[in-house]
């Protein structure tokens, strides 16, 4: 039997073989089209597809030397009534107009007037009508309950900074403030304006803002944002940024300095961008030195304690106090205010800047929050820190109530509970460490790094997400990730065409934001880092934009050049694949052909020639006449010098023209011929319309393995088939592309030479009337419920 397999070749003309290895000239061959190459756009370049750089954006990615942008400070009174959940507010806005333009109008953002009846945000809302609804998906699909709550702005005036009245106009969320006389270059403009509205209890159609009542104690937690109009972005990519706000795309905000006072029930515990200022006015003398100590502890010191908060939800006192903050160098403001607070506090030390790592929660919060809130804040400014600039800011504060996740300046809104016995599922767990990691992740982007999110979603969801999952693997190596790895994108990638979008989409037309702003550009971040550019290239360049940008207002070609810019790397191919495509990762891997070098050492090659006559020898048909009575058998006669001639016998004249073969060779060809080595020609599919680099896995007889990984320019001249020549000295028994599922290759299933079949799992099951399918009890609950003398606290006091 012959040990060559029936797709193995031999190389007889080991001269054509070595043709170019051995410096032949290729001009040759140069007046034919080389076999296989078909012209393709993948790799042309983006160039006149994205703006033209400027002396404001240079081709670098940099700000251009020219840069300007503007400036907005605020000086801010706001007053929150407890019993009617009314906030009545002032502010004294100061416009630096730093642009070369003369102004001759503002445009501020009114983004509670999204709770109005008839906002955007209702009537563009569609869907359909099930025979059974409930409340909550009847006011997700019609207007019902949207403006129920909430009442939008009233403004009370727009004075100028000589208290005479300003002409305004209020378009839906945005409103226009006409200047009397334009304000010219480097000049600046201060202006007032008063309003009030009703706080949307955020149950009853709230979003990112709105406060939540605890019936089982009649208090309230407030979580406010976008309570007061904010002044819109004026910049040399669009002049005024002055798209609406229907819902989904977020914020376009200019950075500024902010001192703002806030009056609260005096019971109240609040927590805000920027630091207090007069923390010995709302802390009690016990809580002062509280927070004295927090400011050197590195673990949680409370400076509200449960039982300080439980006391104050049982009081309810009818006194006010006003807590003052200032903050410096930042593009929003927000706080969050109630008596159920407990407050934690601890100090990090982050490239000899102290920063004061905080969490607001009620009771409701342990014993989850106590435990994970902090410590996951102080993880997050340190993490991000290395992956990106060092926090600069004070303070970095954590607070539950009504909103399951959402950002600010040095405060964010987070929503995961315990259970109502304070047990918790692992996923509430890990829910609750991963949005800390991503609402305070979002201090770098955008607040540090301040791109549009009215238009681009992906440049900080995106950025945001990919820093998220370095950071949870730096908490946990075996941290349960939902995003990031590149397997993770594939169900989304692989779904109806119809429904994916461009990650450069703007963000009120995305279709499924999760997946195409938040996971996918997350996921291809991460395949430049690990896969196409490395860690290395990758880091710098990425520390780089942020350097770069960081206070400032890049825009997507901002970053894509930097990438290049910084890494020496032609990205062009992915930024189209990946950012302007949609079209999945599809590499298929057919048939594995198998050659190797015929020696022309007799010894070896006419064994191998006889077995393999022998075996093309034994057909059917040569088994079964393989008794038949011949002419040949019947009369010795018949026969002459070839019926026992043996081409297969071994002569002195083989041996002989061998030697001579070898003395002709060089010793790189001898060293190649008397190699053994095997040669492999790969056809590579690409089923997709989207081009990666190609890695394949060689598993060999012996039980070892190799990986050959190749660009993906090898797609250059044929981006839809590619044959690749791989030698090895062992032989390989299985090929697999994409071993470690590093470029979200939709079909792994073609994946493999020869063919490995998959199982698909599927499950019996005892269906049990209506207990099927409900919630069951969490881990920690069974466990407690096993062993209840051996569980004490725990939960809830």
């Amino acid at each position: 039997m012959s040990n060559l397999p029936k797709n193995s070749t031999y190389l007889h003309s080991f001269t054509f073989f070595l043709l170019f290895s051995l410096g032949y000239s290729p001009k040759l061959f140069a007046q034919n089209r080389p076999a296989g190459q078909v012209a393709n756009d993948k790799f042309e370049q983006l160039g006149p597809q994205l703006p033209t750089p400027n002396t404001t954006r240079a081709a670098s990615g940099a700000p251009g030397r020219d840069y300007w942008q503007q400036r907005a400070d605020y000086d801010i009174k706001v007053e929150l009534d407890d019993a009617t959940q009314t906030l009545t507010g002032s502010e004294t806005v100061t416009y630096f107009n730093n642009s070369p333009d003369a102004l001759r109008f503002m445009w501020l953002q009114l983004d509670q007037n999204i709770f109005k009846k008839g906002a955007a945000r209702s009537v563009l809302k569609t869907g359909n009508l099930q025979p059974n609804m409930t409340v909550a998906t009847m006011k997700a699909v019609s207007e019902m309950g949207y403006g129920e709550q909430g009442t939008g702005y009233e403004i009370l005036g727009v004075k100028d900074k000589a208290g005479k009245p300003l002409v305004f106009t209020i378009n839906n969320t945005m409103m226009r403030v006409e200047i009397p006389t334009p304000v010219a270059a480097g000049q600046t403009f201060s202006f007032s304006v008063e309003w009030k509205f009703k706080v949307i209890e955020f149950a009853n159609g709230g979003r990112r803002t709105g406060y939540e009542h605890f019936a089982s104690d009649g208090n309230n937690i407030y979580e406010m944002a976008q309570f007061f109009p904010r002044m819109c972005v004026y910049d040399d990519v669009n002049g005024w940024q002055n798209k609406q706000y229907i819902e989904q795309g977020e914020f376009a905000l200019t950075f500024g300095n902010y001192k703002v006072a806030i009056t609260v029930p005096a019971d109240h515990v609040l927590g805000a961008t920027g630091e207090l200022q007069n923390t010995a006015q709302v802390l009690s003398p016990t809580q002062l030195k509280r927070w004295e100590t927090a400011k050197t502890a590195s673990n949680p010191v409370e400076i509200v304690t449960q039982a300080e908060a439980e006391t104050a939800e049982k009081q309810k006192s009818t006194q006010k106090k006003t807590w003052v903050f200032k903050a410096d160098n930042v593009r929003d403001f927000a706080f969050a205010t109630s008596r159920k607070y407990i407050w934690d506090a601890m100090a990090i030390d982050q490239a000899g800047r102290r920063v004061m790592c905080m969490s607001f929660y009620p009771k409701e919060g342990n014993p989850l929050w106590g435990k994970y809130s902090t410590r996951a804040v102080a993880h997050t400014i340190k993490s991000y820190s290395a992956t990106t600039i060092d926090y600069p800011y004070p303070t970095a504060i954590s607070c539950n109530g009504p909103v399951g996740g959402m950002e600010y300046p040095m405060i964010c809104f987070n929503g995961p509970r315990p259970e109502t016995d304070g047990t918790y599922s692992e996923a509430t767990k890990y829910g609750l460490i991963s949005v800390v990691i991503h609402e305070v992740g979002h201090n770098f982007f955008p607040m540090i790094i301040n791109n549009d999110e009215r238009q681009w979603m992906w440049m900080d969801e995106g950025l945001n997400t990919f820093c998220q999952y370095i950071a949870e693997k730096q908490w946990d190596y075996n941290y349960p990730s939902r995003r990031g790895e590149a397997q993770y994108i594939t169900d989304y990638m692989k779904s109806d065409p119809n429904t994916l979008v461009p990650i450069m989409t703007t963000s009120d037309l995305l279709i499924s934001a999760g997946n195409s702003a938040y996971a996918k550009p997350a996921t291809a971040l991460n395949i430049l880092r690990e896969t196409i550019m490395g860690r290395e290239l990758f880091d710098y360049a990425f520390k780089e934009y942020a350097r770069r940008w960081a206070f400032k207002h890049p825009s997507p070609v901002d970053f894509f050049r930097t990438m290049e810019d910084a890494s020496g790397m032609d990205l062009d191919w992915f930024w189209k694949g990946w950012f302007y495509g949609k079209q999945p990762v599809d590499q298929s891997l057919g048939e594995v052909e198998w050659f190797r070098i015929n020696t022309q050492n007799p010894d070896v090659e006419k064994p191998l020639e006889k077995a393999e006559a022998n075996r093309k020898a034994q057909t059917m048909s040569a088994l079964r006449d393989e008794k038949t009575n011949t002419v040949v058998n019947n009369d010795p006669t018949m026969k002459d010098f070839y019926d026992s001639y043996d081409p297969s016998k071994i002569t002195k004249a083989d041996r002989d023209k061998y030697a001579n073969y070898l003395t002709s060779l060089l010793p790189e060809e001898r060293a190649l011929v008397e190699g053994n080595s095997n040669f492999y020609v790969l056809n590579i599919k690409n089923e997709s319309d989207n081009v990666m680099p190609v890695i394949v896995r060689m598993q060999f007889e012996d039980g070892t393995d190799s990986v050959a990984r190749f660009p993906a320019e090898i797609w250059r001249f044929n981006a839809k088939t590619a044959k690749k020549v791989i030698s090895t000295p062992k032989k390989v028994v299985q090929w697999t592309l994409d071993p470690f599922s590093e470029i979200a290759d939709i079909n792994p299933e073609n994946n493999s030479f020869p063919r490995v079949q998959t199982p698909t799992r599927f499950q019996l099951f005892k269906q049990q009337g209506s207990v099927f399918g409900t919630r069951g009890p969490n881990p920690m609950q069974l466990q407690r419920a096993a062993t209840p003398a051996k569980q004490g606290g725990g939960g809830r006091n």
